[in-house]
C-alpha cells in the first residue's frame, strides 16, 4: 500500500471514530484541516450505517459553512461536486448529495440564494428531475428541510 493511501485510510478511520461519538460536532472541530475532513465525509454518503451517513451530512453542512466564511469559492466547488454526483454522466448515483446540499444551504444563506433552485429542480418534472426513486426521496427530504428553514420557494 502506498504511503498516501495509508494516510488517507488512517484519516478516514479517525473521522469514523469521531462520527461514532455522541459529541461528534465538537470533536470534528478539533480536526484542524476542515477541507481534508470535508473530502473524507463524501465517503460516508454511501455508508449503510445510517447514523454515520446522517452525521457526515450534518457535519458537511457545518464545515462547508465555516470554510465559506473565508473562502466562498471552495464552498461553491463542493456544491458543484455534489451536483456533479447527481448527473448521469458522473457514473455514480449521488447518494447523500441532495441532503448534503440542503445542510450546506441551511448553514449558509448565501449558498442557499445561489443554489436552492438547482436542488428544487431535481424534484421537478421537466427540469433536472431525478428518475431514481430512492434518490428522489432524498431530494424531497432535502427540499422540505429548506422550506422549513427559509419558507416556501
Amino acid at each position: 500500500m502506498k504511503k498516501n493511501q495509508k494516510i488517507r485510510n488512517n484519516f478516514k478511520t479517525v473521522v469514523t471514530e469521531v462520527l461514532k461519538n455522541d459529541n461528534y460536532k465538537e470533536e470534528i472541530e478539533k480536526l484542524k484541516n476542515h477541507k481534508k475532513v470535508i473530502n473524507t465525509l463524501f465517503k460516508f454518503f454511501y455508508d449503510d450505517t445510517s447514523i454515520l451517513k446522517e452525521r457526515a451530512i450534518e457535519v458537511m453542512g457545518i464545515l462547508v459553512n465555516e470554510v465559506a466564511i473565508k473562502e466562498i469559492e471552495y464552498a461553491r466547488v463542493i456544491m458543484r461536486r455534489l451536483m456533479w454526483s447527481l448527473n448521469d454522466e458522473s457514473g455514480g448515483i449521488g447518494w447523500g448529495a441532495p441532503l448534503a446540499m440542503a445542510e450546506i444551504m441551511i448553514n449558509n444563506k448565501k449558498l442557499f440564494d445561489e443554489y436552492h433552485k438547482i436542488l428544487f429542480s431535481y424534484g421537478t418534472k421537466g427540469a433536472n428531475f431525478i428518475d431514481f426513486e430512492g434518490l428522489r426521496k432524498e431530494v424531497l427530504i432535502a427540499t422540505e428541510k429548506l422550506k422549513q428553514k427559509y419558507g416556501a420557494k
